[in-house]
């Protein structure tokens, strides 16, 4: 099983969204997130005053896929959709996980998945 982490721009949500259900993928756990890279922060006028606005607002995607069949398809999804070429659009991370357990049935590893 693999995890799948992805941070994009929140107004590439609704794109990504439709590409993971287009592919096949069904479980997604969508969060708003703050955070930067290496574009840092930009600065702001706020009521006259200059603000460092050093946290963009974000989009996190969270993925569990049962292969790496799976884990090329919905990484593929993603880079289609998320990408604008310009710097902010977000990364992607993938790993190993190590265990899964459905809450309500206690089923394991990709049983709990599928």
């Amino acid at each position: 099983m693999i995890k799948i982490e992805a941070i994009v721009r929140e107004d590439r949500f609704e794109e990504v969204k439709e590409a993971l259900n287009k592919v096949g993928v069904n479980g997604i756990t969508v969060s708003q997130v703050m955070g930067c890279g290496k574009q840092k922060g930009y600065v702001e006028f706020v009521r006259g005053s200059e603000v460092d606005i050093t946290l963009h607002p974000k989009i996190k995607f969270e993925i569990v896929v049962s292969s790496e069949e799976w884990e090329q398809k919905t990484i593929k999804a993603i880079l289609e959709t998320a990408y604008t070429g310009k710097p902010g659009d977000g990364k992607i991370f993938s790993y190993d996980m190590r265990s899964v357990i459905r809450i309500r049935t206690k089923e394991t590893g990709t049983e709990a998945i599928n």
